[in-house]
């Protein structure tokens, strides 16, 4: 199917839309390596946004993978995972800062460099969020898109890097009126080297709402519900 829009997001860069329900967002890393910090909210009341957390409490879970259901403050699905060639994608991680770049990459600023600074998400998000009227107190805990980030038994987090070949994609199906919000930028945890500049395509693409057999629906009963409050809202 061909997609209704699409555009390449160049390492560092940031990205916002507001999506209408029943789109497939397709990310594809266009090398490897990709990582891509995402934030969502209900683009028609920007209050309830992505909630982490719940999200991962609902689903008994601490990755994102297909089948997954993305829910906001208020339990409605704001979007769903339907597609996912890698099986992990990190909710844990957070997001880089000025701060944290700096530590792992050095600082290049654009006085010194123009185009070619190092970015971070933060600020990133608070560029995309200000356009929306947003700003510092909407910024949330965010998915981190083909990275992966596991725990030990002692509960120390670890970022793996190689997760992520040329070529991933995931999926989003908007479940209501989305704002989405992107940084294409490096995880907090990438390990220090040279700065990763990996462009990631984004491709919006009609899609059918989800039906009562639908994957996402019976993953597991929260997933359910918070399917159905999105869908009693519409109404």
């Amino acid at each position: 199917m061909n997609a209704t829009y699409e555009e390449i997001l160049p390492g560092g860069a940031m990205w916002s839309m507001r999506i209408p329900r029943a789109r497939e967002v397709r990310l594809t890393a266009m090398a490897a390596g990709a990582n891509v910090s995402a934030l969502l909210y209900h683009a028609e009341n920007p209050l309830d946004r992505l909630n982490v957390p719940d999200t991962l409490k609902a689903l008994h879970t601490a990755k994102l993978t297909r089948g997954h259901v993305l829910m906001s403050d208020m339990g409605r699905a704001l979007a769903s995972i339907v597609d996912d060639s890698l099986g992990w994608h990190d909710p844990l991680g957070g997001h880089s800062t000025r701060e944290s770049v700096a530590a792992a990459f050095g600082s290049r600023t654009y006085q010194d460099a123009r185009n070619e600074f190092f970015r971070n998400a933060r600020d990133n998000f608070l560029v995309e969020l200000a356009k929306s009227g947003l700003g510092i107190a909407d910024i949330v805990a965010n998915v981190n898109f083909f990275s992966k980030v596991v725990a030990d038994e002692a509960g120390r987090l670890s970022f793996l890097p190689g997760h992520c070949p040329a070529g991933a994609t995931v999926s989003l199906r908007t479940e209501v009126p989305t704002l989405l919000v992107l940084a294409n930028c490096p995880h907090p945890m990438h390990p220090a080297g040279g700065y990763p500049r990996v462009p990631v395509r984004v491709g919006i693409f009609p899609c059918e709402p989800p039906g009562p057999d639908d994957a996402c629906r019976l993953f597991r009963p929260e997933c359910a519900r918070a399917l159905a409050l999105s869908e009693r809202d519409l109404l």
